[in-house]
This record gives C-alpha cells, structure tokens and sequence, in this order.
C-alpha cells in the first residue's frame, strides 16, 4: 500500500484496526516535529525522544478506544502535556534536593543510632522476603538508582511491568513497616 499517500484520517482508522505499517506512517510523518516540541522546552535529548516515544506509544495501546479529529493537534496537546508533567517532576525533585541539601547536620545520639541501625536491618529483611523478581527491580531502583526505562530495557520486560514490581515491593514495604515501627 502507498501509505504515503494517505491522510491522516485515513491511516487512524488503519491505526485502529492494528495496522502497524499505517501507525509507522504516522509515526514517521510527526516524530520529528513532536521531539523538536519536547526538545525545545527540555533541552534534553534522552528525555525529548522518551516524551514523544511514550506519546506515540499511547496512541498505540488505545487505538482501539480513541477518536481523534485533528491527529497533527491530539499529538502536539499530548506532547504538550507530558512535558508539562516532565518539568514538575524536574522542579519537585530540584526542591526537594535544596531542601535535603540545606537540612542542617544534627548528631544523633547513640541510642537513636542503634534504632536506625535496626531499621534498616528490618527493612533489609523485608527486602529479602520479596519475589526475586521484584527484589531485583527494587535493588536496581533504590539502591542502584536506575529509573524505570533503564531497568525494564537491562531485564528485558517492559516498562510498566517494572513500575508494577516496584508498587508491589512499596506496598509489602510499608505494610511492614507500619508493624516493625510501631516497636521503636
């Protein structure tokens, strides 16, 4: 088929139908203009060509769900938005970092590091008590401090599989300190 020929309105409802040649035609015709988008408030490459990647990716896994008039509008309006929510996560970890950075160094007294120590012990514990899998996502996450993509591309699975773990092991996490906190 001549993709290329087609109009937009055309290849969504191919894109809805699953054919993956029409989603690549789309895909071709705006990735440039939708990570120049990205790109330009960013000024970040990585994070530029993540954004438009998890739009287009989006747009894939509903397209069985959405009707989209002006598709050229719907991927800018997405695009728009993801960095929208890119820039608050940047700001909210820049804040915290500031906020962390200027925390004035108290002594701990001996007995509070004792208590710290055993937490972190239990904790360690928890830790080991978690599926493999799931303790080996939490180890690449906290410990290493890889983000999600990076782990999801190491273990080969995909990306929501790795926030899915990561949910799991918080959750068994916290349920289990609410248990061993309540001793200190």
């Amino acid at each position: 088929m001549e993709y290329q020929l087609y109009d937009n309105g055309i290849l969504m409802g191919l894109v809805c139908k699953g054919d993956e040649a029409a989603f690549t035609e789309l895909y071709n015709r705006y990735w440039k203009k939708l990570f120049a988008m990205a790109y330009s408030r960013l000024k970040e490459m990585q994070t530029a060509e993540d954004i438009v990647h998890d739009v287009f990716v989006s747009l894939w896994a509903n397209r069985e769900k959405i009707n989209i008039e002006l598709l050229e509008n719907y991927l800018a309006t997405a695009v728009k938005y993801m960095v929208l929510s890119r820039i608050k996560k940047i700001e909210r970890e820049r804040a915290y970092k500031r906020s962390y950075g200027m925390a004035a160094v108290i002594e701990m007294p001996v007995e509070n590091a004792l208590h710290y120590k055993r937490i972190l012990e239990l904790v360690e514990t928890e830790v080991e008590k978690l599926p493999e899998k799931c303790r080996l996502i939490f180890r690449y996450s906290r410990q290493n401090g890889m983000p999600v993509k990076h782990i999801a591309r190491e273990l080969n699975i995909s990306p929501k599989t790795v926030e899915n773990q990561l949910n799991k092991a918080l959750k068994q996490l916290k349920m289990a300190a609410k248990t061993f906190l309540h001793l200190f």
